[in-house]
């Protein structure tokens, strides 16, 4: 089936593998879960680059979680995606398709990106949850372990992917993420699952984050879960309308913008590796 060209990379820590399937052949889920399980490369998210659909972009992205699943967004990646087109064109700026609509990527500076990552949703059908909510700032879940529950209610954003995010108050520890995280992220309230977001307000303009991501696990770092955690932020009025949102792997400048409603996310990313990978195998019967 032939070798596709890929960048193995990272934004703020969570793995990134950009590949370019442009010409080929679509993988699929399953080819995804092969690669994750290939030696040296494993990711959180896959960044599958195509032929563009909409004549406004310059590629279509299409976005695998390790374990298969299909992502909506993913800021971290998309930002990778922006260093591999923008390398190769020579341009400071591009727009990606990806299934949620077109984002506005731009080059800041050589290692640094800011992604235009539109609006978010609040409406409980747009994130989606599987009933009814009137306020989705504050949300409780029913039917949960005790640690949970002692969280309080969790403020829930559809930013491409839906986002839980519980609220650390002062002296309140961080939880076991890997214990909480599944928990939260297969309850019956969420469809497609959610993201899960532990966020503790550190000023008017810096969030503390750790975040279970749907479909990978504990991350070093999720971009959409920091832009989804800002504006939960500032709808609750903990923070401003722009702030600095640290994770484990480092941090992101995330700002929600008044004017349009857009989420505008700002970050490193880094190149570990470029080189061809062998495509998966299709399953017998659905070889090209």
């Amino acid at each position: 089936m032939g070798a596709l060209p890929y960048a193995r990379m990272n934004g703020i820590g969570n793995a990134i593998l950009v590949v370019d399937g442009r010409g080929h052949p679509a993988l699929d889920g399953e080819a995804a879960r092969e690669i994750a399980w290939r030696p040296g490369f494993s990711f959180d998210q896959l960044m599958v680059v195509e032929v563009a659909k909409d004549p406004g972009s310059e590629a279509f992205v299409t976005i695998f979680n390790a374990d298969g699943s299909r992502a909506g967004a993913c800021g971290n990646g998309m930002r990778c995606v922006a260093w591999y087109l923008t390398e190769a064109s020579g341009e400071s700026a591009t727009v990606v398709e990806t299934a949620g609509g077109l984002l506005a990527c731009r080059r800041d500076d050589e290692w640094r990106f800011t992604v235009d990552m539109g609006a978010p949703h609040f409406d409980w059908r747009r994130i989606p949850l599987g009933e009814p909510v009137s306020d989705t700032r504050a949300v409780v879940l029913d039917a949960v372990p005790t640690e949970i529950a002692a969280l309080g209610p969790a403020s829930v954003v559809g930013m491409g992917n839906p986002h839980a995010v519980f609220w650390l108050g002062a002296g309140k520890a961080t939880p076991d993420v890997a214990a909480l995280g599944p928990v939260v992220e297969c309850h019956p309230l969420f469809p497609d699952r959610v993201n899960v977001s532990f966020a503790r307000v550190e000023g008017p303009d810096r969030i503390r984050l750790d975040v279970w991501e749907r479909g990978a696990g504990q991350t070093l770092a999720c971009g959409s879960a920091a832009c989804a955690t800002l504006v939960a932020a500032v709808r609750g009025e903990r923070v401003s309308r722009r702030a600095a949102v640290t994770q484990a792997g480092g941090t992101l400048v995330i700002e929600w913008r008044e004017a349009d409603g857009h989420v505008l996310m700002s970050g490193p990313v880094e190149l570990e590796r470029r080189g061809w990978l062998e495509r998966p195998m299709a399953p017998a019967g659905h070889r090209a």
